[in-house]
């Protein structure tokens, strides 16, 4: 179940636009480049109110989904205004997350931009991610996490990523430079039509393959990145558990690839 927390700004409240759209100007109807956040949580509170307040200065509506946390988390977030709050009673996984967070915004904006609340991103790149859109093109943008060595980037997320690179493109997604990125734009609507099953971290590499799939582009830009050491640092990293919720994910997507030569994510 999902439970709406608290109500953000208003449709008469600036949303950020790009094509040619002044920041700050009101959406109209017609416009169908309006754009909002989607930062899924869980157990998060050390760094999740950070995250929001630099978020919210992009001036954006900002959703926040509460995936179920059980530590302080949902009080800190509630407390923050100008955002909208969604809550998963009970842990779903980041991808059940995202796709709460695509359908809550699917009435008010065309494009979601995701971002990690563990602090690790810096929210005013999104900027460069929107201006990487090509004109009357309706990709999917990944933001390509540079300097991870320099940043002190685990070992676990630099060998994920190659990993993550490989498989993606064995199952008929694209080639990568950073499949693991949770710095994103999705367009809305093609993407809540891709069929997507898987709901934790591994949606995030299902969806570049689907969307391959379905012939919606997807491009890298560059972003920053920074890892906080010891006691802040809070990875939800099972490397067990996530790798064989990797090998079920890409082992599904490589056989449905055999036995179907030209499939597709989803319809629209």
């Amino acid at each position: 179940m999902i439970r709406p927390e608290a109500n953000f700004r208003n449709s008469d409240n600036p949303i950020l636009h790009h094509f040619g759209t002044p920041i700050g100007a009101k959406p109209q109807s017609s416009d169908r480049q309006r754009f909002a956040v989607v930062i899924p949580v869980y157990n998060q509170e050390q760094s999740v109110a950070d995250v929001i307040l630099e978020t919210l200065k992009l001036d954006m509506p900002v959703f926040v989904v509460d995936d179920g946390s059980t530590d302080s988390t949902s009080a800190i977030i509630k407390d923050i205004r100008g955002v909208h709050v969604l809550r998963h009673h009970v842990n779903r996984g980041k991808g059940a997350a995202i796709m709460t967070g695509l359908a809550a915004v699917a009435n008010t904006a065309d494009w979601a931009v995701t971002l990690d609340a563990d602090g690790q991103h810096y929210p005013e790149d999104a900027i460069s991610l929107i201006q990487a859109i090509p004109k009357n093109q309706r990709p999917i943008i990944v933001g390509t996490r540079k300097g991870m060595t320099e940043a002190n980037a685990p070992w676990t997320s630099r060998f994920g990523r190659g990993f993550s690179n490989f498989w993606v493109w064995v199952s008929g997604g694209p080639r990568m430079t950073d499949s693991q990125s949770g710095f994103r734009i999705y367009p809305v609507p093609e993407s809540l039509n891709l069929n997507v099953k898987a709901k934790r971290f591994q949606y995030e590499v299902e969806v570049l393959v689907k969307a391959k799939w379905s012939e919606i582009p997807i491009i890298e830009a560059p972003v920053r990145v920074k890892y906080e050491q010891g006691p802040m640092k809070i990875s939800h990293f099972h490397p067990f558990f996530d790798f064989l919720r990797n090998f079920g994910t890409f082992s599904r997507l490589i056989i449905q690839r055999l036995f179907d030569p030209k499939p597709t994510g989803g319809s629209f």
